[in-house]
């Protein structure tokens, strides 16, 4: 190819860029009348149903050599720079910076979005709960350890609602202030991420001091300050705080992902990709478990979480977690979920939502 015909492509692209351009324009002119609109009637500005039907439509028109996780990260992108037109959304999470629920935060709003950090998850509900946040984002569940046990507790007693839900790749590195694996005398993160990493710890650092903390973020922030400190943390938080890995990838599942919900005030509609998440106990009888959930099998209702945790208000007392596939205005769904109100000892309803698994697929082949 000549000179002349690579300078000819790119004149192309930038005319497209310029179209491109112009249509953007024209898309938050629009966006803002749907503002004005929504400010007549308080409507929320974050509607993830709303978002997630976008960004399948543009994935199923694609017929490009992008991949739909590209395209769903371009539009998520246009998305977030429209919405902060009408207003920009604030969302608490997990701190300091540097952590994977700030990452899990930039992926599911996209850029244009204020964060909140928190010491706590406690604190981040807090915030929400006042409404100082339009909402909270929690770590639910990850792959390899399970459930966060804080956050079902956290959900079992917020008035809050899930609105929307994402799960997000993990991949660990263990970061020290200059590369130097010789100078670490102990390595410090979140207690889900040395048990993710466990055994590549046992295998390359034996007999290495570990040291939990509140969060990767506060691990990385020390490793920062101590160069015998090494933090297990992602490479968000080697940015942030300068650091050098010592090694990459070192979770011991690759697949190693973890499950993040938004949690506030807002009920999103069905929107075809939706999950609906319950919290339930049973009566102190034989059979109590098999009889609540036999309506899930009976209208076609697929669970894809059972969990159960210690009510800790009496002795061998329960709670089962349930994430089922669906919207509670599904027909098949509002119909389980009635029969299952009335059978059950305690019946919570933690939100029907969006899943915005598009946003964190596996690369584009």
């Amino acid at each position: 190819m000549s000179a002349e015909d690579l300078q000819r492509l790119r004149q192309q692209i930038d005319a497209v860029d310029d179209q491109m351009m112009q249509l953007l324009i024209k898309r938050a002119a629009l966006v803002q009348e749907v503002g004005h609109v929504k400010q007549q009637t308080n409507a929320p500005v974050f509607r993830p149903e709303r978002e997630v039907s976008i960004i399948e439509r543009m994935i199923a028109a694609n017929t490009s050599a992008l991949g739909p996780a590209s395209i769903a990260t371009i539009w998520l992108e246009i998305i977030s720079g429209c919405r902060a037109l009408e207003r920009v959304i604030r969302v608490s999470y997990l701190g300091p910076a540097g952590t994977y629920s700030e990452q899990a935060v930039r992926t599911l709003f996209g850029h244009r979005v204020e964060m909140v950090p928190c010491v706590t998850l406690d604190e981040a509900i807090r915030e929400a709960e006042a409404g100082s946040v339009d909402c909270a984002l929690l770590p639910v569940e990850n792959s390899t350890e399970g459930t966060i046990g804080r956050t079902l507790d956290i959900l079992l007693r917020t008035p809050l609602k899930i609105s929307a839900e994402i799960s997000l790749p993990i991949h660990h590195s263990l970061l020290q202030k200059d590369g130097d694996r010789t100078a670490i005398k102990s390595i410090a993160a979140h207690p889900q991420a040395l048990a993710q990493c466990h055994r590549w710890l046992d295998e390359n650092f034996p007999s290495v001091t570990r040291m939990p903390v509140a969060s990767n973020g506060h691990a990385a922030a020390l490793a920062a300050q101590d160069a015998s400190i090494a933090a297990i943390a992602g490479q968000l938080a080697a940015q942030h705080y300068g650091l050098q890995s010592v090694a990459e990838r070192i979770e011991d599942d690759p697949n190693n992902r973890t499950r993040f919900a938004a949690v506030g005030e807002f009920t999103p509609e069905a929107c075809g990709v939706d999950q609906t998440s319950l919290i339930l106990s049973v009566p102190d009888k034989a059979g109590a478990v098999v009889s609540l959930i036999e309506p899930f099998a009976r209208h076609g209702v697929s669970m894809k979480r059972f969990e159960s945790r210690p009510a800790r208000q009496g002795a061998w007392e329960y709670y089962f977690y349930v994430d089922l596939v669906g919207h509670r205005n599904d027909s098949n769904v509002a119909l389980a979920l009635a029969e299952i109100r009335e059978r059950a000892a305690f019946f919570k309803d933690l939100g029907s939502y969006p899943l915005f698994d598009r946003l964190t697929a596996k690369a584009d082949k």
